[in-house]
């Protein structure tokens, strides 16, 4: 079966400010591709601020597909690939020049990406610079986490008032003025901002902001960078790991928030109320296919193999050399989930070897070994190829177990809220910075205090001692296909260093994306990437 682009682009008020597409898929019903709410089309001056919920919803472009922001960020390491299996998921070598390294500025996710968050900071603009209180703060944190992400992908932020007409050109904020100026709104934003309960863990907090406050001033040195040598390396300065430390320290006075006994907690079907960790999410909400919410049944999909239940997509895969960095007895690794595979089949985790099943393809069936479409045993194997595949290539992912009560519907109603922040991002911030000189507000904790601690939650064993190397690791271990793994190797020296499937290193410039081509046209303060 050939795959499919789904590719819808909305264009904004005026000489192409910004299009605001929807996410680029494979393979994908095309209900699922998740609504973005734009400010409307006016003839005249300043358009209208839209409202705070209309706001959020652009969340939706970074949790509603795998591909675009999860694309970027994720393909292009060592965590996941998308291998072709015949024409399956060729693609027109999309997910290919990712893992790669040799995508262009013409690339369709580069493109994609770059409109949706545009578009964001189109709407949230319009709420962090006309609207007071409350609803003013969360449009700053949103403005400021929709720039961070520009910032860190593109390393170029658009800017223009809300008071300017829909025709202005936008300003552009180099990287470096970039994060100065989320710094800023971030501090400006969190006095009106609520502290963080549980129950607003979808909304902008005060653990939120400052989560994103150590997580800019952790990368700051990155952005600071000399933009003609953009992979470093980095001089991080001690007065900025002190501010690392300073706003995980005031997360961690938050008593609503505690690393979580079990790892899967999480991300299965009822994280919204058994986690502990997770500091600020975007809830699923109804049938995802009809755009009602961010259902995260597509986490599933892209990866499992067609006769496992729910029935999937046999696309993405885990690097072996990925899932060789866990221990055996890692809960992260692969876990038996109750509840979940006595009925699915499915570990939580990693999946290789023998695939298991219901029986008849349907919950409520005998658990057995699934076969593979030609009646074979369905054993995924530990390699792929990026070119060339069998259906059972690859280690498969289950980062988000489906609920399921919901899986012989297709598992579109599933609840899983996806995590942006998680309390154990900050405690490993924080272990960071200590490791990187901070040397303000340690609170008798050490880098391996920290990084045991987790690790004993997570039944691994301890380690006798940390160094960046193994801090990069256990991030991978512990966030893996949560959107942070690019900006972590970026941050680490290693992101352009071979890996399984690209033998050779690539170009340092590739630390940043290029700006598409059709953008630099119609926006004149634009000017490329150095590199591209």
């Amino acid at each position: 079966m050939n795959m499919k682009n789904l590719i819808k682009s909305y264009i904004l008020p005026a000489a192409a400010v910004s299009v605001l597409a929807i996410s680029s898929c494979s393979k994908l019903d095309p209900k699922l591709e998740a609504p973005n709410s734009i400010a409307p089309n006016q003839a005249g001056g300043a358009p209208t601020a839209p409202s705070i919920a209309a706001v959020y919803e652009q969340l939706n472009q970074l949790t509603g597909g795998q591909g675009n922001w999860f694309g970027l960020q994720e393909h292009s390491t060592d965590e996941i690939m998308g291998p072709t299996r015949g024409t399956d998921w060729d693609d027109f070598g999309t997910w290919r020049r990712l893992h790669l390294h040799t995508w262009a500025a013409d690339h369709n996710q580069i493109n994609d990406t770059w409109n949706g968050l545009n578009g964001a900071l189109f709407q949230t603009t319009l709420i962090a610079e006309t609207k007071t209180g409350l609803e003013k703060a969360e449009g700053q944190f949103l403005r400021a986490y929709f720039r961070f992400l520009t910032c860190d992908i593109y390393g170029q932020v658009q800017s223009r008032p809300a008071t300017a007409a829909a025709s202005a050109i936008p300003d552009v904020l180099t990287r470096s003025a970039a994060i100065d100026a989320i710094i800023a709104e971030l501090e400006a934003a969190v006095p009106a901002l609520p502290a963080y309960n549980g129950a607003n863990r979808a909304q902008a907090t005060k653990e939120a902001a400052w989560t994103l406050l150590a997580k800019a001033y952790l990368n700051k040195a990155v952005y600071k960078q000399d933009p003609t040598k953009p992979a470093g390396p980095y001089t991080f300065a001690a007065a900025d790991m002190n501010k690392v430390i300073e706003y995980c320290n005031l997360v961690a006075a938050n008593t609503n928030l505690a690393i979580d006994s079990y790892y899967w907690d999480n991300f299965k079907w009822d994280n919204g109320t058994a986690s502990s960790e997770n500091i600020f999410v975007r809830k699923a909400g109804g049938d995802a296919r009809a755009g009602n919410g961010a259902g995260l049944r597509w986490q599933t999909s892209q990866s499992w193999h067609y006769n496992q239940t729910p029935s999937s997509w046999n696309g993405f895969v885990t690097l072996s050399q990925f899932y060789d960095s866990f221990e055996g007895n890692d809960v992260r690794k692969s876990d038996t989930l109750a509840g979940f595979t006595n009925v699915v089949g499915a570990t939580a985790g990693l999946l290789v070897g023998q695939a298991r099943g219901p029986k008849n393809g349907l919950i409520g069936g005998e658990i057995v070994d699934l076969k593979d479409r030609s009646g074979n045993p369905l054993v995924f194997t530990r390699n792929a190829s990026i070119f060339f595949n069998g259906e059972a290539s690859g280690i498969r992912v289950n980062k988000f177990p489906l609920d399921p009560t919901t899986i012989n519907d297709g598992a579109w109603g599933s609840s899983n809220e996806f995590p942006f922040f998680r309390f154990s991002d900050v405690r490993l911030m924080k272990a960071e910075a200590l490791l990187r000189g901070g040397s303000t507000g340690a609170n008798g904790e050490t880098p391996l205090s920290i990084v045991n601690d987790l690790r004993s939650k997570r039944r691994a064993t301890a380690i006798a001692s940390v160094t960046l190397t193994s801090l990069l690791a256990e991030r991978g271990r512990e966030l893996y296909l949560e959107g942070h793994r690019r900006t972590d190797m970026i941050r680490f020296g290693v992101f352009n260093a071979p890996v399984e499937e690209r033998p050779s290193a690539s170009d340092g410039y590739k630390v940043v994306y290029p700006i598409p081509t059709v953008s630099l046209s119609s926006n004149p303060n634009l000017k490329q990437n150095f590199g591209y």
